[in-house]
């Protein structure tokens, strides 16, 4: 099968042609159509991962996947060669991912169906941006009318959550550069978008006694943390943790945790409208290296990876 993966540590990514993996017990393979790029997968080509996971190369990169069941293995109830799926991998180890033509991946978690008006490339870019956007929020779980700082806000991670905010009647203020960028936030629901260059004075403009919770997805962890009111709320999927104290801060670090569940209503509110999922450009599979360097260089919502 057809594949992006790197042979060791240090090496480039490039085209491989591996053999199709087959299911095992209590195991789907699946017909991957489309996936997406993540920070996840820049420092897994990096070797940043090295102690946290155990690397079995040559390792494919792609933590989303979307497509359908190709076979299942012994064990398996409830889904069906055929049925269109979406997830994230959450394979033990670093090897097979969604750059690949075929992945395997456990029914039980980071796997659920794909409902109908929801195609495979919306649906392959939803999967870890989506989960990590609505844990994030659900850690500061803000209330209509309380005010709200999205850092990092015009990533896929941040446009979802400037959406997921919003639709609990939140004030969202998103970090973005003037012009295009903060058009792109206000779209998504936010309130006002304030430059990240000048980050103290727009949101002191907007809130001057402090916001009441934050999203630490980019940017200076302790200028964010500054900016909450006494008492307020942080969740950062950055693992950034304030050490001030006296102010009452709750502070949160946030790991995406995409269950069927989760995935199941981002998936239905992707349908009803009430979330839009951000895809900004597609790459064919061959071109993933190149999708990489623009999702360095900054992106304004999602980059797909098309098989």
């Amino acid at each position: 099968m057809r594949a992006m993966a790197f042979p060791g540590f240090g090496a480039d990514l490039a085209a491989t042609d591996l053999p199709v993996p087959e299911p095992g017990p209590g195991e789907v393979l699946v017909r991957v159509l489309s996936s997406s790029v993540n920070g996840f997968d820049l420092g897994v080509l990096a070797g940043g991962l090295q102690g946290v996971y155990e690397y079995e190369f040559p390792v494919v990169l792609g933590k989303d996947f979307a497509g359908t069941v190709a076979a299942v293995g012994p064990g398996v109830t409830g889904w069906t060669p055929g049925a269109d799926v979406f997830g994230v991998v959450m394979r033990p180890t670093l090897g097979q991912g969604g750059y690949a033509e075929y992945v395997v991946v456990s029914p039980q978690y980071g796997l659920a169906a794909i409902p109908d008006g929801l195609d495979h490339a919306r649906a392959g870019v939803l999967g870890l941006a989506g989960t990590a956007a609505r844990n994030a929020v659900d850690a500061v779980s803000p209330e209509a009318g309380e005010t709200v700082l999205v850092s990092g806000a015009t990533g896929g991670v941040g446009s979802f959550a400037v959406q997921l905010a919003a639709a609990r009647g939140a004030r969202v203020i998103a970090t973005a550069r003037p012009g295009a960028e903060a058009a792109f936030v206000t779209g998504l629901g936010a309130a006002r978008a304030v430059d990240p260059a000048d980050l103290e004075a727009g949101v002191r403009a907007l809130a001057p006694g402090g916001v009441d919770a934050a999203l630490h997805l980019a940017g200076d962890g302790p200028s964010i943390a500054a900016l909450l009111a006494e008492g307020g709320r942080l969740a950062s999927t950055v693992h950034f943790t304030p050490e001030e104290t006296g102010r009452g801060i709750k502070a949160t670090t946030v790991m995406a945790d995409p269950s069927r569940e989760t995935l199941e209503r981002l998936a239905a509110e992707v349908v009803r409208g009430s979330l839009r999922v951000p895809l900004a450009r597609s790459y064919p599979l061959s071109d993933a290296p190149r999708a990489l360097t623009d999702f360095t260089a900054g992106t304004v919502g999602k980059l797909a990876i098309a098989l």
